[in-house]
């Protein structure tokens, strides 16, 4: 009897430890999908790049059909990495300083960022495979 009650203790650690992963998961994802992709502007930039350790900002403009037809892609990518890397994006017309501290020649531009520092960049209107490939290889995810 006392080996059946041991056994079902043991079961009920097990059951409440998948549980809270279970929550945390639900809870992650439900911030992800709350989240999407964030506006970013000359005094939101530093404070998003500090507050996530993975994070792809998207430099465009309004007028820029490569950055439209890029647009979908980076909304889907965002929520597949959700809860490893942040999406942002910035409008480089509104916000010239941050084109001219990144020297942004050419949009779409994407910066890539890791534990604060830029860690990479990719300048064109790339599929979303490329953008995905690219993403795992700079962040090693």
């Amino acid at each position: 009897m006392d080996e059946k009650e041991g056994f079902d203790d043991d079961l009920e650690m097990i059951r409440q430890k998948r549980l809270k992963e279970m929550q945390k998961t639900i809870e992650r994802r439900s911030a992800c999908t709350s989240q999407g992709i964030t506006e970013i502007n000359e005094l939101s930039l530093d404070d998003f790049i500090a507050a996530n350790r993975h994070a792809v900002i998207d430099l465009w403009a309004e007028w820029c059909g490569p950055c439209k037809k890029i647009a979908p892609a980076m909304e889907e990518l965002a929520a597949e990495f959700c809860g490893e890397v942040a999406f942002g994006k910035c409008n480089t017309d509104e916000n010239q300083p941050i084109a001219m501290r990144f020297q942004i020649s050419a949009i779409p531009t994407l910066l890539f960022f890791s534990g604060g520092q830029i860690a990479d960049r990719l300048t064109g209107a790339y599929p979303k495979e490329n953008i995905r490939k690219r993403i795992k290889s700079t962040f090693q995810i």
